[in-house]
């Protein structure tokens, strides 16, 4: 009986333990947001701070304040569309073929796409679990699509690109598991690490990034794929709902560097949803809030 009941416990223990994962989309609910071992999904709260954190940190900048780079009025922000076997699948011209992954994508008739520079499209096909994402996204006027680079992600896979490979983000990550999503955060909150940018950044990448996008070796530069977290001393009394949300998954989970841009730009999926008076409660958290996390040993498992 004491074996048995032994056995019980560690089993409750380890089911307590198992990871997280982050929330399917309401467009695509049988699909995981990678598996929930995949390294997006898995809290940091406990990992060590990175001994460089003080200098990476101030590289980045100590006195920049967090900015969520998506809302005003639910506009602004990285849009994902939904698609399904039915789409038809285009082929695209790459900028940098050499590191794109040259098939089929599925783009919609009107595409919601990235307002700004980057022009991402970002397509999840809720039937095969695919991720579908493109780079500075043109359409021709003879309707043919150009883009500057493209990526396919299994979300059931912990697969990563081939090293030294970019994807549609500088990082050769994935752009969607990074997002900040307002129907996460209205269905109980955050179950993953968010995506950053930075105004300079090393020529290097860490797990899971694949790709630097730098000229410079300067070591108090961040690599690509570094891993930072909200101090857990950092007071959220005061911060309205949404922006308690986000910060708390940035205690949890951190976020990831993912992109050469203006320093402590959150990234997030626009939803008329948010509110922007509540966003922008995330501007008194500022770079010195933050620590580096040592994820030397952080790796994606099986789970899922």
């Amino acid at each position: 009986m004491r074996t048995l009941t032994t056995l019980a416990l560690a089993l409750a223990a380890g089911a307590l333990a198992a990871p997280a994962a982050a929330a399917p989309l309401p467009g695509a609910p049988a699909c995981p947001i990678l598996p929930p071992g995949n390294v997006w999904n898995q809290p940091v709260d406990t990992l060590p701070r990175a001994a460089d954190s003080a200098r990476l940190i101030r590289s980045i900048g100590i006195g920049e304040r967090l900015h969520p780079d998506f809302s005003d009025r639910g506009r602004y922000g990285i849009p994902i569309n939904i698609v399904g076997a039915g789409t038809p699948r285009t082929r695209v011209r790459f900028d940098y073929a050499d590191e794109s992954d040259r098939v089929g994508y599925p783009i919609p008739a009107r595409p919601r796409i990235e307002q700004g520079g980057d022009r991402h499209i970002l397509m999840l096909d809720r039937d095969a679990c695919r991720l579908y994402e493109i780079f500075a996204a043109r359409r021709g006027s003879a309707g043919r699509w150009s883009a500057g680079s493209g990526a396919v992600f299994d979300l059931r896979s912990n697969a990563l690109r081939p090293a030294g490979w970019t994807s549609a983000d500088a990082a050769g990550l994935p752009i969607l598991p990074g997002l900040a999503r307002h129907d996460e955060v209205a269905g109980g909150g955050i179950d993953h690490a968010l995506r950053f940018t930075a105004s300079r950044t090393r020529r290097a990448y860490i797990h899971p990034a694949r790709h630097a996008a730098s000229d410079s070796s300067d070591p108090a530069l961040p690599p690509m794929g570094l891993r930072v977290r909200l101090k857990a001393s950092v007071p959220l009394s005061g911060l309205g709902p949404q922006a308690r949300a986000v910060a708390v998954a940035l205690k949890r989970y951190g976020m990831i560097l993912a992109d050469n841009g203006s320093p402590w730009y959150v990234t997030g999926a626009p939803d008329a949803g948010w509110d922007d008076d509540d966003l922008r409660g995330l501007s008194r958290i500022r770079g010195r809030d933050f620590e580096v996390v040592d994820t030397r040993r952080l790796r994606s498992t099986a789970t899922g």
